[in-house]
């Protein structure tokens, strides 16, 4: 069953593009530049929403994916955890997240950086990502 979304996609979608132009990715500048003129709300629903927009693409709960202090989600079937730390997790800044969901960073290169923690053995989403 897909998760229920809470943020709506016309809302979530607006912002990711804030924090692309917030980037300087808007208009071909290739930006890095952090994010921290975007207004924390906006921030939070890029983040939110592409956590969900995740849970809905790969349902279920073998994997939690956190983006402190934001949001949690579980994605990937597979074996489920009822209690404690679940074997699976991959945990990242903010930043780090939205540039993994919209293909401005890769999977190897955020690994390679120490900005993402992956652990467990189901815990490589570079097939699913970008999402946006």
């Amino acid at each position: 069953m897909a998760p229920r979304r809470r943020i709506a996609v016309d809302d979530g979608r607006a912002a990711i593009a804030q924090w692309l132009t917030a980037r300087g990715e808007r208009h071909g500048e290739g930006g890095t530049a952090p994010s921290s003129a975007l207004p924390r709300p906006v921030l939070a629903t890029a983040v939110r929403y592409t956590l969900e927009e995740l849970a809905t693409r790969a349902p279920g709960n073998s994997v939690e994916v956190r983006v402190p202090p934001f949001g949690v989600a579980q994605c990937i079937e597979g074996p489920r955890h009822t209690r404690g730390t679940p074997p699976n997790v991959v945990e990242t800044d903010a930043e780090t997240w939205l540039g993994l969901a919209t293909g401005s960073l890769t999977w190897p290169d955020a690994l390679a950086t120490g900005k993402l923690s992956a652990s467990g053995t189901r815990t490589d989403l570079s097939e699913l990502l970008p999402l946006a």
